[in-house]
């Protein structure tokens, strides 16, 4: 099974079709250029490993590593989230500079590769193809990967089980269970962890829902946007009053596919299910009307509505969107002054997230292990991430508690308690029809329907054989 699979992706063409997830663009995701290495070496040394102590509190000092354990902890990934997390809540971690830390005496190396025309992946493929025959300093220990191609690394030996490496069934037992099947390979084996989960939420301009709605209390904007056919009308409301209703038609397509009921593929054939075809009929009327734009999330125009002169009423994201993508930091922001607000929306969604891989061949098990275990499990680290952070994070008593807590506040939401909507998103995730070509597959399937929402192609079914033409392109092995 995991033979097949690399061998279905290694046709992947790194072209065409950005998405976002976690944070950051994620180009198509194309295989590693060969099969793993043997990883006997790796294997040898998981099993003589001892698991870290017990003991995974907070105020628990890092472990030092023992002598058959590495000096270098190498870490790849695309963007600073996770680095910054490690830095502020990983026990005796000491930042050195930019790209190096340290961990008692143990120097960790940041390898970090925008996700920008697939260059995360072709990189981190570069490394695990090379890391059998990698200098004991250079080899990867630890890496991220995200839900749209976590397949690609999890179904196969490039990734150890977290049993391996000493994370039970125990630590893990309050997290979220879809956070946990995004990494489960085919034959039911756990292969990361994560510290985030990501429902999601359509969050809205105060100021313009008090002067569009008369009121700007997520209660009374819910009942404006709770289905599809309010969400058209309020968006009318909005235009006539100067205002678009989302940024983009992008905006929304998460909503619609996470609510697909097919998986992209079966077998070997594409599967195009009748809510991704709602969406695309939905954002030609919203294009057609002037209720947004169509460019593409991430792009300077996607972003201007995080300014009051945007004049765009809502996006749609998790947590991690809300506090890290927002411009919270920046004066004059809308999150800045607190000016934003949440609401469920017309449809529950998730978007995006990070897990966190132990790399085969690594030679710091030990450490990656304690760092997977206080990161994603520690319910003492954990809620201080969401304090500090905002973030909802992978573990259902913290997040029940901070719901529950009328103290608790997200000041870009102008101090809005939003965490009982997100613990109810997380509880209806479903990631049971993940495949290895989602990335791919989303991504051009909103290439070539943005052709047909622009007004480029005269039908649907023109915009699909373009879709199909770049899929098969993209993968060969896969028919229609």
């Amino acid at each position: 099974m995991k033979k097949k699979l690399i061998s279905a992706l290694l046709t992947a063409t790194m072209v065409l079709g950005l998405t976002a997830c976690g944070g950051g663009q994620a180009a198509a995701p194309a295989a590693p250029a060969a099969e793993p290495a043997a990883t006997e070496a790796a294997t040898d040394s998981t099993e003589t490993a001892e698991a870290p102590a017990e003991d995974s509190s907070s105020e628990a000092a890092a472990p030092a590593a023992s002598g058959d354990q590495g000096k270098v902890l190498n870490i790849s990934a695309w963007n600073e989230e996770f680095k910054s997390r490690l830095v502020d809540h990983y026990p005796g971690y000491e930042e050195v500079d930019g790209t190096t830390g340290k961990i008692g005496d143990v120097t960790v190396k940041w390898l970090i590769t925008p996700n920008e025309e697939n260059a995360y992946q072709n990189r981190l493929d570069e490394i695990l193809l090379g890391q059998e025959s990698a200098a004991t300093d250079d080899k990867l220990d630890l890496f991220l990967v995200e839900a749209d191609y976590a397949v690609k690394y999890t179904d196969t030996d490039y990734t150890l089980p977290i049993k391996d490496i000493g994370i039970t069934d125990d630590d893990i037992k309050d997290q979220y269970k879809y956070t946990q099947t995004v990494v489960t390979d085919s034959n039911g084996v756990i292969k990361g962890s994560s510290w985030q989960g990501c429902p999601g939420v359509m969050i809205y301009n105060r100021a313009i829902a008090e002067e569009v709605f008369g009121s700007q209390e997520p209660a009374d904007i819910q009942k404006e946007f709770s289905d599809w056919d309010k969400f058209f009308e309020s968006a009318k409301k909005l235009k006539d009053a100067g205002y678009n209703v989302i940024s983009s038609t992008a905006d929304t397509f998460r909503v619609y596919q996470n609510n697909a009921k097919l998986p992209w593929v079966d077998g070997n054939k594409i599967q195009v299910d009748d809510n991704l075809i709602k969406w695309v009929e939905d954002s030609k009327k919203l294009a057609d009307a002037g209720y947004c734009g169509t460019h593409g999330q991430w792009t300077d125009d996607w972003s201007k509505g995080f300014y009051p002169e945007g004049k765009v009423f809502a996006y749609f994201g998790p947590a991690w969107l809300i506090d890290f993508s927002m411009a919270a930091d920046t004066e004059g922001s809308i999150a800045h002054d607190g000016g934003w607000a949440a609401t469920e929306g017309p449809q529950g969604f998730y978007w995006g997230g990070t897990w966190i891989c132990a790399a085969a061949g690594s030679d710091n098990t030990e450490l990656v292990a304690d760092i997977m275990r206080k990161m994603t499990c520690d319910p003492a680290i954990m809620k201080d991430i969401v304090l500090k952070d905002n973030d909802f994070v992978n573990n259902r008593p913290v997040m029940e508690e901070l719901a529950n807590d009328d103290s608790y506040q997200n000041k870009v939401l102008g101090g809005q308690n939003p965490l009982k909507m997100f613990c109810a998103g997380a509880d209806n995730i479903d990631m049971a029809n993940l495949t290895a070509y989602d990335q791919g597959l989303l991504g051009d399937f909103q290439t070539a329907m943005g052709d047909y929402i622009n007004g480029n192609y005269a039908t649907i079914d023109e915009a699909m054989n373009q879709f199909y033409t770049l899929a098969t392109t993209r993968y060969p092995d896969l028919t229609y």
